[in-house]
């Protein structure tokens, strides 16, 4: 049986819309552009529903053929989403009070989808945390209120199964799956108590050992919580607002780990800065971090919080692996040029660099061969469009808004589990009319009036790092022997480029100052030894100087003096 074609939903001014692809992205043959604004859009865990609303009501569609499932009159709709069975609808409006009531109309709408009766009205004031979360078996959802934990069973919303109070349940996090559910909850610290993560699994929430896992620590004024696929770990990215250091504008951030077999651990990353993103691969077996001041590094570790490959360093701040697992890309988005780095997630081999710049959003193609990169208002209201990529480099579509109108969303479809299979990672670029995007060397500005002259190697702001194997047992190169190794490839090439040596009757060429015969007199013989100790300093400086390093001004200065080294040396040597 043929895989299924994922579809593209876009949004923007000029209406919502079902795009068939990749890589053709062709109108849906029988879904029904709808001209009207929409407030928001959104598929089924399956695919199998599409649901939007445009301002007047919320229409919810079969993806295959877009017949109608359910029409609601609800017009100022600003969310919704699917449970995972498709059983529930939610749809959430901001909640509004009138001037002469105590209190506004409940704004949280649970929907029986088959029979379109409402379920249960709820009142939700913010908008984090708006929806339910669900098992994946529906066998049970979660919500906040007043900052504690509402358990209920079987979709029946009238009834609450279990509660978890403590001081203060800020964000919760409910795992992936089915039953038995686990949930990850954050309880900001106050005056002067730590702030902590707690690990639970339902229905055992109660008690001094209910725990599966705990990790308590302070700077921090929220966190980002994570658990990877097979529901056997947390990490959660703990931030301030303030870097009291005063060396990030944009606060301070810490990584830690936490297993649901008890252990914890505070992720050791080998760089400064702010983390930027934090990813786990769908094996669930190993996580990437992207982090560190400009050039940022990115680094895979494993479930020991071990780091086991590390990319360098380079203008990113964005890790997407595919679902799959099998390729990882590191970009560079928002303000950053939009660098894409594509790799092989197996092999650690890179497999194409293309560019997109200006894109404000990138999302993986359930194929794990397709990619799309938009730019999206309101962050950027030119330019407006997207482009569907294949991971080798090729650009196989685009589509720019139309003059006057704004993009504001594009979404593919999720598919079923296993609908695509593995397959092996092409490096050639995939054929495309609109070629690839590879982003193009770059040489370093020289005035019109030194273009004339030969180039020369160029000093760089920051030192790049290079790709290396962390992995225990195999062969590590570090960031000094790298180095090291370039210097002596350069001194090298340069030996095998100069001429052969004159007989040693020039006293340049003397190193050894061993084989020469003795003065007699040991303070000639330490004024020979202190000049060829200069002369070999400056050997040096101009090895340094032919491979780009700029020399400081005492160095320059040295440079000038051999002649005069070269003459004192030689007045020695016959005076002996």
């Amino acid at each position: 049986m043929a895989p299924p074609i994922p579809l593209l939903a876009v949004r923007g001014s000029d209406g919502t819309s079902l795009l068939s692809g990749p890589p053709s992205c062709e109108q849906h043959s029988t879904f029904q552009r709808d001209s009207r604004s929409s407030r928001c859009v959104s598929f089924s865990r399956d695919g199998t529903l599409f649901g939007w609303c445009n301002g007047v009501n919320v229409s919810v569609v079969k993806s295959s053929d877009g017949s109608i499932v359910s029409t609601l009159d609800l017009p100022k709709t600003s969310l919704l989403d699917f449970s995972p069975l498709n059983n529930v609808l939610a749809t959430w409006q901001p909640y509004s009070k009138p001037k002469d009531s105590a209190q506004g109309e409940p704004n949280l709408q649970l929907w029986d989808l088959q029979s379109g009766q409402l379920i249960k009205a709820l009142y939700q004031k913010k908008v984090e945390s708006w929806c339910p979360c669900w098992s994946e078996d529906e066998k049970l959802s979660v919500r906040s209120v007043n900052n504690e934990l509402h358990f209920y069973e079987d979709n029946d919303f009238n009834l609450i199964s279990n509660k978890l109070h403590m001081q203060k349940v800020s964000d919760f996090v409910l795992s992936p799956g089915g039953l038995p559910s686990k949930v990850a909850v954050y309880v900001p610290g106050s005056k002067g108590a730590p702030s902590f993560v707690r690990l639970y699994q339902y229905p055992v929430l109660g008690g001094p050992t209910a725990a599966l896992a705990n990790k308590s620590f302070f700077k921090a004024d929220r966190v980002s919580m994570q658990w990877n696929k097979k529901a056997s770990a947390v990490l959660v990215t703990a931030s301030t607002e303030v870097d009291k250091s005063g060396a990030s504008y944009y606060g301070e951030q810490t990584l830690h780990f936490l297993s649901v077999s008890g252990e914890t651990a505070l992720v050791q990353l080998q760089k400064n800065g702010p983390i930027y993103d934090v990813v786990w691969s769908p094996s669930s077996t190993e996580f990437c971090v992207v982090y560190g001041f400009m050039p940022a590094k990115a680094t895979v570790y494993s479930l020991k919080c071990d780091p086991l490959f590390d990319f360098g360093t380079g203008p990113r701040n964005a890790a997407y692996y595919s679902p799959q697992g099998h390729i990882l890309v590191l970009a560079g988005f928002g303000n950053l040029r939009g660098q894409m780095e594509v790799w092989d997630a197996k092999k650690y081999k890179q497999v194409s660099k293309p560019q997109a710049p200006d894109a404000t959003h990138f999302s993986w193609c359930p194929d794990g061969e397709h990619v799309v990169t938009a730019t999206c208002s309101p962050r950027l209201r030119v330019s407006n469009g997207f482009k569907i990529w294949h991971y080798s480099g090729s650009v196989l579509h685009k589509q720019d808004a139309a003059p006057g109108s704004e993009l504001w969303e594009v979404r593919w479809q999720p598919v079923p589990e296993g609908s695509f299979p593995v397959r092996p990672i092409r490096y050639q670029a995939a054929p495309s009319e609109l070629g690839t995007t590879q982003a193009p060397p770059t040489q370093a500005y020289r005035p019109p009036a030194l273009r004339h002259l030969p180039a020369t190697p160029s000093s760089k702001l920051h030192e790049e790092e290079l790709p290396q194997n962390l992995r225990p047992g195999e062969k590590s190169v570090s960031k000094t022997a790298l180095k090291n190794q370039k210097k002596r490839e350069a001194k090298k090439a340069k030996q095998e480029t100069k001429p052969e040596p004159e007989p040693p009757s020039d006293p340049a060429h003397i190193s050894n100052s061993q084989s020469e015969p003795s003065s007699g007199d040991p303070e000639t013989d330490k004024k020979i030894k202190n000049v060829k100790k200069k002369l070999k300093a400056i050997e040096e400086l101009k090895d340094q100087q032919a491979s780009g390093k700029v020399l400081q001004k005492n160095q320059l200065e040295k440079l000038q003096k051999e002649d005069q080294l070269l003459k004192e040396l030689e007045e020695l040597q016959i005076g002996q």
